[in-house]
């Protein structure tokens, strides 16, 4: 095939062996994303023209053998991204018990010659203003806000929501707005009403879907300090439509009143996680982080397609960073982001049963990664990943790798709260304070001596009253989730 020619596969952005429906999704996807009703950008037409003829060649059985015998042998290596795994043990044993294995994913941006050019936001603030948000909560999000709406570049969206037990735009979604007019009213904004979650994301979602591009990050970031009732399934539920549209969810707790659990699974159906603000003047600092993280974002998506092995269940998945939180493990997975100086960590816990060791080696995982790169107007080309052990009759002497062995103690700590909330949660008071001294032993071997002092002070309160205190759960929960985050800092540095 001569050079000049494009590679059919790489143009829709799917494998060589790809079924019919996947190429007809990957057109469907393309062509709705470089059509030139959408897109003015010198060369996109191009591509779109270059899209529909892939399309066209790939679609017909006959056309698509033909090309196919025309092509080179097929290069594995992504010249966009690169991935690296680690595995806590080089080996499974044959044994008629369940195993534990570890599996540390890292996906980062392949080197480029040239800078990467920031995207440009499309960006939605979702605030709550109910009654329970008067006073200093309410004022530092207002002066926040205004601070963001001010700090926007040209080619940025910012569209604000308030949401209270209905919702009002107070910002719409426009390349052309009047910074000095809607200034003015964020800062009208008043506190009133109840907590109505759903309102303010479907207004919110709303806002995002009027400017939505896939060259721009499309991301709404809802604050609120209370909880939503009755409306949960449908908020999540307007998550997932989100995610299908490629549009993240970051949400910030404020104060001790609200769901963590809840928010949570809000965010982490886009990929997302959420944030507790325990004090109103962190604010400012926490809202500001994140847009310097969304405006450093390389691959706004990562999902990772696989197919559940025989006998072998992933228990556990935990993006250590960009931003820590628990991932659900069904496919496909929504890792979370890419930033351009952060690759994307995800710890993975296998349970292998007796029953999947029937041959020399082991598959654990067989899938695909695929990223959504705002700044390239062509898909990526899908990343196969297969995860395999050997299977051995004699354990390994070989020590797990630093960076595994990094993960999983601090892992460890994340997951002795989780514990002693779920135990304290089905009303076993004495395990919960078990695992909370267990917690505060092993923080101040670490030498965090002020948060194992909290872990210390929920389990005498736990004890003696059989509930935690006003802030205790979160604080415990989001400081060992943030150690996670500085454990991979030190190891960088």
């Amino acid at each position: 095939m001569p050079p000049s020619k494009p590679d059919y596969y790489e143009v829709l952005g799917v494998f060589r062996d790809a079924p019919q429906e996947d190429i007809k999704r990957a057109y469907i996807e393309s062509a709705q994303r470089l059509h030139p009703d959408k897109n003015i950008a010198p060369g996109e037409t191009e591509l779109f023209l270059e899209t529909q003829q892939a399309y066209e060649v790939l679609s017909n059985p006959k056309r698509r053998n033909l090309y196919d015998a025309t092509l080179p042998p097929e290069i594995e290596v992504s010249s966009v991204i690169k991935h690296e795994v680690s595995f806590s043990r080089p080996s499974l044993m044959q044994l008629n018990e369940p195993q534990l294995i570890y599996a540390l994913l890292e996906v980062s941006p392949r080197e480029q010659k040239e800078k990467i050019s920031s995207s440009p936001l499309n960006i939605c603030l979702i605030l709550d203003r109910s009654t329970s948000m008067q006073g200093d909560k309410l004022d530092f999000v207002k002066a926040t806000a205004v601070q963001l709406l001010r700090s926007l570049r040209p080619e940025d969206v910012l569209s604000v929501v308030a949401f209270s037990d209905r919702a009002e735009v107070i910002v719409p979604a426009s390349l052309e707005l009047n910074k000095k007019k809607h200034e003015e009213r964020i800062r009208m904004m008043q506190a009133s009403g109840a907590t109505e979650i759903y309102k303010g994301l479907q207004a919110g979602i709303k806002e995002i879907r009027r400017t939505l591009d896939a060259s721009r990050v499309n991301h709404m970031i809802l604050l609120t300090d209370g909880k939503t009732y009755g409306d949960e399934q449908a908020c999540l539920k307007l998550a997932e439509e989100a995610a299908a549209q490629h549009i993240g969810i970051t949400a910030m707790g404020i104060g001790h009143e609200w769901n963590d659990i809840f928010l949570d699974a809000l965010a982490g159906k886009t990929g997302g996680s959420s944030a507790y603000i325990s004090k109103p003047k962190d604010i400012e600092r926490l809202l500001i982080d994140k847009f310097k993280a969304l405006v450093k974002s390389y691959a706004d998506e990562v999902l990772l397609e696989f197919k559940q092995q025989g006998h072998i269940k992933i228990n556990y998945a935990f993006r250590i960073q960009p931003e820590g939180g628990f991932i659900e493990v069904e496919s496909p997975i929504h890792l979370g982001p890419i930033l351009q100086d952060t690759a994307l960590h995800v710890l993975f816990e296998f349970l292998v049963n007796p029953d999947a060791l029937d041959g020399d080696v082991l598959t654990l995982l067989d899938g695909s990664i695929k990223t959504s790169i705002m700044a390239r107007p062509r898909p990526v080309p899908p990343i196969r990943l297969k995860l395999t052990r050997d299977i051995m009759q004699n354990p390994s002497v070989e020590a797990p790798p630093a960076q595994i062995l990094n993960a999983l103690s601090r892992l460890n700590l994340y997951r002795m709260q989780e514990r002693a909330r779920a135990a304290a949660d089905a009303g076993q008071f004495d395990e919960a304070v078990r695992q909370l001294k267990n917690l505060a032993t092993q923080l101040l071997s670490l030498g965090e001596h002020s948060l194992a002092k909290i872990a210390l002070f929920e389990a005498n309160h736990l004890e003696k009253s059989h509930t935690w205190s006003l802030a205790g759960n979160k604080d415990i929960k989001y400081s060992t989730r943030a150690l996670l985050l500085s454990g991979d800092k030190e190891k960088a540095g």
